[in-house]
């Protein structure tokens, strides 16, 4: 199995459990796809369960310890940009975990590999993996300091985008902010949309994404980069 050498290399982990590692990578299309063949297949499902808690839990933990002086709102905030689909489909795409994934052939084809509900959900998967198989904190906690901390604090990524650049107009003295949507592509189970930040009727910044709000966060993190220039 090279792949899985491959992919314990950049995620900087060597499971002694081959199988955990093989299920966090497993999506509920391919088990659907391949049942009749192995009755005993399982998806990574209740692994991205149990990943989603573990992860609240250690980002939980670095905020309280690294923002102590923040009222709990503000911290709630904080991880709730930490955690969103988005963050986690980001830094699952630095570690390639699309690529590794045993998907249904249909699910492959029509760009499940690239989606970010399924990378992020496949990232909780893996965290829990590395838990169960370590038996310990340690080296989970690394992975998540590694791939997901270090990842996105020095990212607009980190907080929310939108509200950021928000405050950055307000800091300027304009509250003229809008969204405008430019395209839309795609057939209707996986439309890309394109929308543009518009600041003062001109325009700052724009992204793509499978949801016009993803399109959103992205077209204001490309307007905070510029502005902040």
């Amino acid at each position: 199995m090279d792949y899985l050498n491959e992919f314990e290399d950049i995620i900087g982990y060597s499971f002694t459990n081959r199988e955990l590692l093989i299920t966090a990578l497993t999506h509920s299309s391919f088990v659907n796809e391949n049942r009749s063949k192995d009755p005993t297949l399982e998806d990574n499902e209740r692994f991205e369960f149990f990943g989603d808690a573990i992860i609240e839990f250690y980002i939980s933990e670095y905020l309280f310890n690294k923002y102590g002086s923040f009222p709990e709102g503000d911290m709630t905030k904080l991880r709730a940009s930490m955690v969103c689909e988005q963050s986690l489909a980001e830094c699952a795409k630095q570690i390639r975990l699309g690529e590794f994934m045993r998907m249904g052939k249909g699910e492959a084809l029509s760009g499940g590999r690239e989606r970010a509900s399924i990378t992020s959900d496949a990232f909780e998967a893996l965290v829990a993996a590395i838990y169960l198989d370590s038996g310990n904190d340690t080296a989970v906690s690394r992975f998540i300091a590694e791939h997901l901390i270090k990842g996105l604090e020095n990212k607009t990524l980190f907080f929310d985008a939108k509200t950021r650049l928000q405050e950055i107009a307000q800091q300027k003295g304009s509250n003229s902010l809008r969204y405008e949507l430019i395209s839309e592509s795609g057939p209707s189970h996986n439309k890309t949309f394109e929308i543009a930040a518009i600041l003062n009727e001109e325009e700052v910044g724009r992204g793509k994404g499978h949801s016009k709000k993803a399109a959103q966060q992205a077209a204001a993190e490309e307007a905070i980069r510029k502005l902040e220039q």
